[in-house]
């Protein structure tokens, strides 16, 4: 067993107080570069901009414009049953790429730099159709311009 000598451990905690400071800082910086390129993105598609900082309700939303179903967000709470609702969240990403005009290949930027893909889409020059969706054999947005609830369509008489 290695002997340590006692000024050492104050050293440690030090270090690694610092270490999870930085991570905190990163984890904060995270959150509001995604909560302020989802703000833009939920604009762009007509969905409230303050959701965005919400954090499961957020994702709730942002599956909703994808064409999903947003209880799924629920799933982030639960470990290892997250992967489920970032799949179903991709598909959606696939599906809202559809709206701005988007193939497939756009998805990998917002697999790996989400808010990089939040902020292209909510740029000026893009133009968001959602009847895109529809015409590509997929069921309309569950929220934002051309949802059901938008537009009532699949409402009874």
């Amino acid at each position: 067993m290695t002997h340590y000598p006692d000024n050492v451990w104050p050293v440690l905690i030090v270090v690694y107080a610092v270490m999870a400071v930085i991570y905190l800082l990163f984890i904060v910086a995270y959150y509001v570069l995604m909560a302020i390129a989802l703000s833009r993105f939920f604009a762009k598609v007509g969905v409230e901009p303050w959701i965005a900082w919400v954090p499961v309700y957020s994702y709730w939303k942002w599956l909703e414009v994808g064409g999903q179903v947003g209880a799924l967000s629920l799933l982030l709470l639960v470990p290892y049953a997250n992967v489920v609702t970032l799949v179903f969240l991709y598909i959606g990403m696939y599906r809202s790429g559809i709206a701005f005009r988007k193939d497939g290949a756009f998805l990998v930027l917002g697999i790996f730099l989400p808010f990089v893909w939040c902020f292209l889409l909510a740029g000026r020059a893009e133009v968001y159709s959602p009847e895109l969706i529809t015409q590509a054999g997929y069921p309309p947005p569950l929220a934002g311009y051309g949802s059901v609830a938008k537009t009532g369509a699949f409402q009874q008489p």
